[in-house]
C-alpha cells in the first residue's frame, strides 16, 4: 500500500476498515457548495449559493478577495487570460478580472430558470480560441467574446441549458434539459447534427442536466432517461447505451484507462463500465446520490457523494479504500441513518415531506462538487458550506 499520510482508519459502507485522508484546510462560505473548484497557479477560485465567488489561497484556504454577485453561484469558473469567469442565477456571466476580483465586464442572458429542485447546476463557461461558450436557463447557448463580453452567436434549443459546453477545435457540444444532445459549429453555431435521447415513461423528455466528454471520437453524457449514451462525434448516431432503470444518470462519466465511471441518482450506485461497449465491469452501492463527476489519481477514482463522504475507489475493483467525511456528515449523519447506514424509519426521501427531506439531506454536508485533484492533493465543495483540501500523499 502506497505510503499515504492517514490520520485513523473508519467502517467503511461495506463494513471494512478503510483510510482517512488528512485535512489540510476548510474554508467556511455562507451557502452551499456545488461549483468544481477552479486551481490556477497559486489560486482556487469557487463561487457558493450565498451568491459570493471566491478566490483562496490553494496553500493555506485565505481568501485573498470575493466579488458579491446577484444570485446563487452555481456555476463551476474558467479563466481567460486575466479573467475568471462564472454564471450566477441572476442571468449573468460575470468576467472578473484575477488580481482584483472586480468586474471587467457582465453579459446579461435572457434570465435563468430552474427545472426542480435537483435541477442543482448551473452551466459553467468553457473557454476556446478567445470565445466563451456558455449555456443559460433561457434555453440558450452563446458564444461571447471573451475580451470584451459582446455576443458573437447564440443557440437557442427547446429546454433550459445548465449542461457543460464540450468544446472541440471547430465544434461545441451541449444538452439541453429539451433531450436533445446538439453539436454545432463553433464559429458560427450552426447545426451540424443532433441527438434526441430514448426517453422513459416517466421521463419522456430524457432531459440532459450536466456535460458531456469526448475521447477518441466518442460522446459520452447522462441523462434523467435513466440512459448513459455513448455517441459518434461525427455523426450523432449512437454507438451504445446502458439504462440504469429506475435512476437519473446526471454525473458527467470520468473517462479512465479505458472505462467510464459515474455515479447515479436513485439506485444510489457508482458504476465502472468497459467504454468500447458499455459492459459493466463492476458497480458498488452506496446509500445515497451522486452527482458530481469523478476524479482520477493514479489507481484511485475519487468521488463525493449526498451522504456528506467523499470516497476513494481502486479503479479495477471499486473497494472502497479511502473515506472522508464532511463536518455535515459528522454532525448530522445520524438524523438521516441508523448505524446499518440505512434510513432510519422516520425518514422518508421522497414522500408528502420531500422538501423538508431534502433540507435534511443536505444538512449532511452533501458533496455535489467535482473534486480537483492537484499535486496530491483534492479540493472539493459541499453543502455544509465548506471547501476543503484533503492530502492524498
Amino acid at each position: 500500500m502506497k505510503k499515504h499520510l492517514l490520520t485513523f482508519l473508519l467502517v467503511s459502507l461495506t463494513g471494512m476498515l478503510v483510510a482517512q485522508p488528512v485535512l489540510q484546510w476548510k474554508y467556511a462560505t455562507r451557502g452551499r457548495v456545488y461549483a468544481k473548484p477552479l486551481i490556477h497557479e497559486n489560486r482556487l477560485y469557487i463561487g457558493s449559493l450565498d451568491s459570493v465567488f471566491y478566490a483562496l489561497d490553494k496553500s493555506t484556504g485565505s481568501k485573498i478577495w470575493e466579488f458579491q454577485s446577484d444570485g446563487a453561484i452555481g456555476s463551476s469558473a474558467s479563466i481567460s487570460g486575466k479573467l475568471v469567469l462564472f454564471g450566477s442565477a441572476d442571468g449573468n456571466l460575470y468576467a472578473l478580472d484575477t488580481n482584483s476580483g472586480q468586474p471587467v465586464w457582465v453579459f446579461s442572458s435572457g434570465g435563468e430558470k430552474i427545472k426542480d429542485i435537483w435541477d442543482y447546476y448551473l452551466s459553467s463557461p468553457v473557454v476556446s480560441n478567445g470565445v466563451v461558450y456558455w449555456g443559460s436557463g433561457d434555453g440558450h447557448l452563446y458564444a461571447i467574446d471573451a475580451d470584451n463580453g459582446k455576443l458573437k452567436w447564440k443557440y437557442k434549443t427547446g429546454g433550459i441549458v445548465h449542461a457543460d459546453p464540450l468544446v472541440t477545435d471547430s465544434v461545441v457540444y451541449i444538452g439541453s434539459f429539451d433531450g436533445i444532445f446538439y453539436a454545432l459549429s463553433a464559429d458560427k453555431g450552426e447545426e451540424i447534427w443532433k441527438f434526441r435521447t430514448v426517453g422513459d415513461a416517466y421521463f419522456p423528455d430524457g432531459e440532459i442536466q450536466k456535460g458531456a466528454i469526448i475521447d477518441k471520437e466518442v460522446i459520452y453524457f447522462g441523462s434523467r432517461d435513466y440512459n448513459i449514451y455513448a455517441l459518434d462525434a461525427k455523426t450523432g448516431r449512437g454507438r451504445w447505451n446502458m439504462k440504469e432503470y429506475g435512476s437519473w444518470i446526471i454525473a458527467t462519466p470520468l473517462s479512465w484507462k479505458g472505462n467510464l465511471y459515474f455515479g447515479t441518482s436513485d439506485t444510489h450506485r457508482f458504476y465502472c463500465l468497459r467504454k468500447s461497449d458499455g459492459r459493466i465491469i463492476w458497480s458498488i452501492p452506496l446509500n445515497m446520490r451522486v452527482y458530481g463527476s469523478a476524479a482520477a489519481h493514479e489507481d484511485i477514482i475519487w468521488f463525493g457523494c449526498f451522504n456528506g463522504k467523499l470516497y476513494g475507489v481502486n479503479y479495477a475493483t471499486g473497494k472502497i479504500l479511502y473515506e472522508f467525511a464532511t463536518d455535515g456528515c459528522k454532525t448530522n449523519y445520524s438524523s438521516v441513518y441508523q448505524e446499518n447506514n440505512e434510513f432510519r424509519s422516520n425518514f422518508e426521501l421522497y414522500g408528502k415531506d420531500y422538501l423538508e427531506s431534502e433540507k435534511k439531506i443536505h444538512s449532511l454536508g452533501s458533496i455535489l462538487s467535482t473534486p480537483v485533484i492537484e499535486n496530491d492533493r483534492i479540493y472539493f465543495g459541499s453543502s455544509d458550506g465548506k471547501v476543503y483540501a484533503l492530502k492524498l500523499k
